[in-house]
């Protein structure tokens, strides 16, 4: 993400979903792609910084119980989206479901993962996935390997892993060393254990009405889930999604045309962005520039999802920067009707949907319902 002026150099990679945002988002131009067109999107915004966000198998349930009104909580006039709460409810959900399938048919979901080099941030990631799933009693796997190891190397221990009955979900943590081709390597894992939901086989049923993918990315999932999780009405209405990255922006935007949205996506050629995002109702950010969505960007009593998540530079702060959204939050939450916080939202929901991801794919594998 392109730092404000002033902010330092942070660079914080959380997962494989925040690596690949950030390296597909820089320089924000602007103008507008209706779903649907043909238009390349490999020139989208080139900054450095987004987070990491379908059907949620049988522990997500759309009905009236599962609606957390109850936990919004009030600033200026909107509501704010917990999105801790709501991936700890999940977490629950997950670890309920996980004891259910142990003590029915003794199995356990694994998910492993494998590291190349001693990338700071990426081991910091690493740890936080380990301690998530033990949270929830998914079994972790690990491989480190050095940074001079071969992509030959890489792909023995992603087969194995492909022929482990006990591993139901496979990361590679990137980014990988520079010898190495990520694509070769992503496109090891095979479909059944892409719990990151980036193979293009899952993107593509995604995009196709009547039928389902495997995987849904994390991100753009628990985005949606959010809105299914605070019972916003999303049939009918106008949505725009600012970004159309492959991770977060495009997911998200077929996501919601499949919840019969009118969805429009916002990127870095849009003529007019600021009308557009303008009318509507649910507004879904990922582009990675800190406080670009002003006020004025906004419809008064709409929802908006904030992905970003970028470091600017705060001398109060101990660490010396803060972390804020791609939407300015003080504006924001005085005209929308519901919003989510930067940090708090979005980025809890990346780990719980991942943690989903490999129990239904543990499921699916063992045909457990």
């Amino acid at each position: 993400m392109a730092a404000a002026a002033g902010s330092p150099a942070v660079t914080m990679f959380t997962s494989t979903t925040d690596y690949y945002s950030r390296k597909a988002l820089r320089d924000f131009r602007f103008p507008v792609v209706h779903v649907g067109t043909a238009e390349n999107d490999s020139s989208f915004f080139r900054t450095r910084s987004i987070t990491t966000a379908s059907n949620f198998s049988s522990i997500s349930s759309r009905s009236s119980s599962s609606v957390l009104t109850a936990a919004m909580t009030t600033d200026a006039s909107a509501k704010v989206i917990d999105g801790k709460s709501v991936a700890k409810e999940i977490r629950d959900e997950i670890a309920a479901e996980i004891s259910r399938m142990k003590n029915s048919i003794g199995v356990i979901p694994g998910l492993a993962v494998i590291l190349v080099g001693d990338r700071k941030d990426s081991a910091t990631y690493v740890r936080n996935k380990k301690k998530s799933c033990e949270s929830v009693g998914i079994n972790s796997y690990e491989v480190r390997l050095p940074e001079d190891s071969s992509e030959q190397e890489v792909l023995k221990h992603i087969s194995g892993f492909n022929d482990d009955p006990s591993v139901h979900g496979i990361l590679v943590q990137l980014p990988l060393p520079r010898h190495m081709n990520e694509q070769n390597v992503l496109n090891a894992v095979c479909i059944e254990k892409d719990v990151d939901g980036f193979h293009p086989l899952n993107i593509g049923r995604l995009a196709m009405r009547d039928r389902e993918p495997l995987f849904v990315p994390c991100t753009p999932k628990g985005c949606i889930e959010l809105l299914h999780r605070y019972g916003v009405d999303i049939k009918g209405k106008r949505a725009v999604v600012i970004g159309r990255s492959n991770i977060v922006g495009m997911p998200a935007a077929l996501l919601l045309q499949r919840e019969d949205a009118t969805v429009s996506v916002v990127h870095s050629r849009t003529k007019n962005p600021e009308k557009i995002t303008r009318e509507a109702d649910i507004i879904i950010s990922a582009v990675g520039q800190p406080n670009m969505v002003k006020g004025s960007w906004i419809k008064p009593g709409s929802v908006v999802i904030d992905v970003g998540i970028n470091p600017v530079e705060d001398a109060k702060s101990p660490r010396g920067y803060r972390l804020v959204g791609d939407v300015c939050y003080e504006e924001a939450s005085k005209i929308a009707s519901a919003i989510t916080p930067v940090p708090g939202g979005v980025g809890p929901m990346t780990i719980a949907m991942l943690l989903s991801n490999t129990l239904i794919s543990a499921k699916r594998i063992n045909n457990f319902m």
